[in-house]
């Protein structure tokens, strides 16, 4: 029995008594050979944004067998787009997107992904999702529920719940899963988290993630417009949708602006915080923090039923029982940002694109946004850091090729960057910001019990409604 077969029967329960082949070990046949059996099938959900870069990453190594999308038509629209970008010489900026779009011909189509799922159950054995982040948890888990190997894009869930059960579901089905944070799988963001980790700034105690967006990338902090508008034709809106409520469409919400719509993104915190958070919560390895606030600019509609996010926000975390000790973490966005350190030489100027600095007793590390150029400020550190020996594994390809990782864990010969078991946790710290947000008050928090004792009321941001025909699989 292949292990993808072994999977897929596990997943459904119908595993029964096995009787193990004569296998070659890869390793006799030449690291560079490739058998049919180890051809990995992929399906994309979600393919006209971040997903076609996904699907273009993948297609040297894998058969892109079927393509879900709510809106083809802004598909094709997206690669007239991006195949019509130059370098300064004249040059495609993307020439690969020409071979892409013949892999995306051949490729079966469905505006439904839970049609192509179940259609393709046998010649799909892994599946990309990059869709609005409302719909992550109910196209990974359908997925899985199938057998399927998962590449979910960041945040992994829409809610705190959601990626409980995605944590969950991946250690029952024992499908291989990766998050698509790609800063994780960086050189320089791993070389990060060994300097944290070495003790060379001291005990750190104090540490500010700040990001730009939404800013110049996308729109919050407005009211719903009153007056609805036709969808484009070739977007099928009732899909578009999925567990979300019913309701009419507006501009603005399709293709890129829903991440500030408070229906289907979860804002800065919910796009940024899987590759700025990720590296202090890896770095020091901080659980669940015990008590959060959100102070923000007003929402975007009424308080009490936003539509938008707020344009700014400033989240404090308090990590009480981080295993080196108390942390205090504060998240800025819409372009706010921690003071200058006091020790930093004059004109030093923080990017304001975004970035994390730890505030330890020796010193200050920082770097930028996916864990790019790790730098400090304070005396002696370069030396120090010098000296400071490799600890982590690194990733073939870095965070260019964070898919190829997945595809190479899927094939047994790597292990997998940013699994479920670690990215759902991530996930849930960046959502509780959002639901201290939602609750205007601090919150306390109980992670065992996934309960807030001082502010009940909040506990419904902790979770979701879905609407008729699209409840989650419980696997």
């Amino acid at each position: 029995m292949k292990r993808r077969e072994f999977i897929r029967a596990t997943a459904t329960g119908l595993a029964g008594a096995i009787v193990a082949p004569t296998i070659i070990p890869r390793h006799v046949l030449g690291r560079g050979f490739l058998a049919p059996s180890d051809t990995v099938n992929v399906a994309g959900i979600g393919v006209g944004g971040q997903g076609m870069w996904n699907i273009s990453n993948l297609s040297s190594q894998a058969n892109i067998v079927a393509l879900a999308d709510v809106d083809f038509g802004y598909v094709a629209h997206s690669f007239e787009e991006r195949m019509s970008w130059t370098e300064d010489d004249g040059s495609p900026m993307f020439p690969e997107l020409a071979d892409l779009r013949a892999v995306f011909d051949r490729a079966a189509r469905y505006a439904d992904f839970r049609r192509m799922l179940d259609e393709h159950r046998d010649d799909i054995d892994a599946v990309v999702v990059a869709t609005p982040d409302h719909t992550h948890a109910i196209a990974a888990l359908t997925a899985m529920g199938h057998g399927k190997h998962v590449f979910v894009q960041k945040p992994l869930t829409y809610s705190v719940e959601e990626a409980r059960m995605l944590k969950a579901a991946a250690a029952s089905t024992g499908v291989v899963t990766q998050m698509g944070n790609q800063g994780h799988s960086s050189d320089d963001g791993r070389r990060a988290v060994e300097l944290v980790r070495s003790g060379i700034i001291g005990q750190i105690r104090e540490v500010h993630v700040w990001t730009n967006r939404p800013h110049v990338y996308w729109p919050q902090g407005f009211a719903r417009p009153t007056t609805s508008i036709t969808p484009p034709s070739t977007l099928d809106w009732d899909l578009y949708l999925g567990p979300a409520r019913e309701q009419t469409y507006v501009e603005g919400i399709h293709p890129f602006a829903w991440r500030g719509w408070v229906d289907f993104g979860g804002g800065a915190l919910g796009d940024m915080g899987a590759h700025l958070l990720d590296f202090p919560f890896w770095a020091l390895e901080l659980g669940m923090p015990t008590r959060v606030e959100t102070r923000a600019s007003p929402w975007g509609g009424e308080a009490e039923a936003p539509d938008t996010y707020p344009v700014a926000t400033v989240t404090t975390y308090d990590f009480d029982s981080a295993p080196r000790g108390p942390v205090r973490l504060t998240w800025f966005d819409g372009g706010l940002m921690p003071p200058t350190p006091q020790i930093a030489p004059e004109d030093y100027e923080l990017d304001p694109g975004g970035g994390v600095m730890y505030v330890g007793e020796r010193g200050l590390l920082i770097h930028d946004t996916y864990g790019l150029n790790p730098r400090f400020l304070g005396e002696g550190l370069d030396e120090a850091a010098a000296a400071v020996p490799v600890s982590l594994p690194r990733i073939e390809g870095g965070m260019d090729a964070h898919e190829h990782n997945w595809l190479r864990a899927i094939r047994e010969e790597e292990a997998v960057s940013c699994p479920f078991e670690y990215a759902a946790d991530l996930t849930e710290v960046m959502h509780l910001g959002i639901v201290a947000l939602h609750a205007g008050e601090p919150i306390g928090y109980d992670a065992v019990n996934m309960r807030i004792p001082d502010a009940p009321d909040a506990e419904r941001f902790l979770s979701r409604t879905y609407r008729p025909g699209w409840v989650l699989p419980r696997l």
